[in-house]
């Protein structure tokens, strides 16, 4: 279970109605994926507008507040606040949220969206910045250069300007991954976010016991950090075809003897656990592996 790769040309298949991808991992995995439609991310965008717009304006007021008790005095400093305050406001928004492990703004989760990496990884904290660095230059610099200064700008440069807006805009319409700028970029897209199924029946299910599943270290060090990441991801979904085929492929692996009874979702839940309580105690001595390739 290494980290999950597109193969390509034959492991990636787009299905124009569905927008379907197979991402394939080494143990022949696949964890089907579904685009998002640019309909669907110009939708989540427009409603973390608006919620980012609702912030600018409550600041504004807050603005206002301090230049009426200040009669005016400062108020270029305090411009300059605002001014900032607005640049910081729309691109830790994104990148806060997009860091978590739903990697998706409120937007996105209302449209069902999330982030995803391309490569089938986990997504970095690199990418979330790179990406949501480039919507600055595709968007924010644009749009302000001519709002801000829309008097003082020439017809050419106004028009040169809402071009440049109008190409990183219409970018996703042209290409088969919707992918914007800051997609390519940044090696990631934007996909239809898993039900999450394992946080509901982690809730109501309780933790299989030790006796039930006990894991040597050589069964548990057969795997590092990649693979639990596709494990986790296997998990989430919680399809019973995928589980019943990774847990065979684990299972063949470690050397492990079923129980009649022992259920797929149960068994790599367990396994999940473990591997992780064994990465997590060796990482307390400085011994980080990668994945299952790495004898460090």
């Amino acid at each position: 279970m290494a980290r999950a790769k597109v193969a390509r040309p034959a492991g990636l298949v787009s299905a124009p109605a569905s927008r379907e991808r197979e991402l394939v991992t080494p143990e022949g995995v696949d964890l089907k994926l579904k685009l998002a439609e640019a309909s669907e991310r110009a939708a989540a965008f427009l409603l973390d507008a608006a919620i980012i717009i609702g912030g600018m304006f409550a600041l504004s007021l807050v603005v206002f507040i301090v230049l009426i008790g200040t009669k005016g005095r400062g108020a270029e400093p305090i411009a300059a606040i605002w001014l900032l305050g607005g640049f910081i406001a729309r691109n830790l928004y994104f990148i806060l949220f997009e860091l978590t492990p739903r990697a998706a703004t409120p937007g996105k989760r209302a449209l069902g969206i999330r982030v995803a990496a391309r490569n089938g990884g986990r997504l970095t904290a690199d990418a979330i910045f790179g990406r949501n660095a480039m919507r600055e230059l595709e968007v924010f610099l644009p749009l302000s250069f001519l709002f801000a200064n829309g008097r003082d700008v020439d017809a050419i440069l106004a028009l040169l300007g809402i071009i440049w807006c109008a190409v990183f805009v219409f970018f996703p319409l042209f290409n088969r991954d919707r992918l914007r700028v800051g997609d390519v970029v940044a090696g990631t897209w934007v996909v239809k976010a898993p039900r999450p199924r394992l946080l509901r029946d982690m809730a109501i299910r309780q933790e299989p016991s030790a006796e039930r599943f006990a894991f040597s270290a050589a069964q548990l060090d057969a795997y590092g950090v990649k693979e639990l990441h596709v494990l986790e991801e296997v998990l989430r979904r919680y399809d019973p075809v995928m589980l019943a085929a990774v847990a065979g492929r684990i299972r063949a692996k470690i050397g492990w003897t079923p129980n009649p009874a022992e259920g797929d979702g149960d068994f790599l839940d367990a396994y999940y656990r473990a591997l992780r309580g064994r990465l997590e105690g060796r990482l307390l001595f400085g011994r980080r592996r990668k994945d299952k390739h790495d004898l460090g």
